[in-house]
């Protein structure tokens, strides 16, 4: 027994492995908190256009000022965001199709200027599949502060938030700036999505946007229950899926999703159980939640 409990331990005897669960676990509880939103939204495409979009603004911030690429990926990832909340506003179709035209165009470019003017920066790979080993500790303390901002503006912004998500005209109609809360929305989205590509990468952070959120609408009708299931489910992904990619010698990204995945199967067999005895129990469900945010 002292032997595998020493076994089971031995990861964490690494200081690489133990910043990497911990940023593995706010990362999962960032983007579960925040796939909530995008999920009711029907906006789940954004997230995988976004982080091809961020792309771009490695590949351009790299030609300006190699050593700044972050913030040039930033402004280039903010920058997205608000330009695609700005053409389904103005020019009335359909956020996936402003998704596709604004991500795609900025990938594009970003491999564009990759193949004419060469790598001058850091390697793409971690990026793109996720890789522990590359966080540095500026960005840990990035994520922590992208975290903390993230879960401020969602708590002091609650039911303009939720009113806005379920019936933005009668949002707009009762006060609420609807245009405002879909720009702060999208900004602290594409932030997210910076911060934990490192973690994720880009290929996975939209799954790890989305299987949380959807995980957790199978387990509640409530609106603030399924906020709150989303952050713990996201978390524990983080965390058990860098653990088990430790013995698994597979990238933390790859077995982070997967864990994920394995969480929504088996919330698709106990969900429906779990539903009705929450409804037995006169919990709020989820669309009238909505009504109430508006009082």
């Amino acid at each position: 027994m002292a032997d595998l409990l020493a076994a089971l331990l031995d990861p964490f005897s690494y200081n690489f492995f133990v910043k990497g669960v911990v940023v593995a676990t706010i990362s999962g509880a960032l983007l579960g908190l925040i796939g909530v939103y995008i999920v009711l939204r029907g906006m789940s495409y954004i997230g995988h256009g976004l982080s091809h979009a961020i792309f771009g603004g490695f590949a351009a911030s790299q030609l300006i000022a190699s050593s700044w690429y972050m913030l040039g990926a930033v402004i280039w990832g903010v920058g997205s965001a608000l330009a695609i909340n700005s053409v389904a506003r103005k020019h009335r179709i359909g956020s996936d199709a402003a998704i596709g035209v604004v991500t795609t165009a900025s990938f594009a470019l970003g491999v564009a200027l990759l193949a004419k003017f060469g790598n001058r920066g850091p390697s793409f790979d971690a990026a793109l599949f996720g890789s522990i080993l590359g966080i540095s500790v500026g960005q840990v303390w990035a994520l922590v502060a992208i975290s903390a901002v993230t879960v401020v503006l969602v708590v002091l912004g609650y039911r303009a938030l939720l009113f806005a998500t379920f019936d933005p005209d009668v949002a707009q109609a009762s006060g609420v700036n609807v245009a405002r809360t879909d720009a702060i929305l999208v900004s602290v989205l594409s932030l997210a999505i910076l911060a934990t590509l490192t973690v994720i990468g880009v290929t996975l952070v939209a799954a790890m946007l989305v299987i949380p959120a959807v995980t957790a609408r199978l387990l509640t009708q409530s609106f603030g229950r399924m906020l709150v299931l989303s952050t713990v489910i996201g978390s524990v992904c983080g965390a058990l899926g860098m653990y088990v990619s430790y013995y698994a010698n597979v990238p933390s990204g790859t077995m982070i999703v997967l864990v994920a995945a394995a969480g929504f199967v088996i919330a698709m067999a106990v969900g429906p159980m779990l539903r009705r005895r929450e409804s037995s129990e006169s919990a709020v469900p989820l669309v009238p939640a909505a009504t109430t945010a508006a009082g």
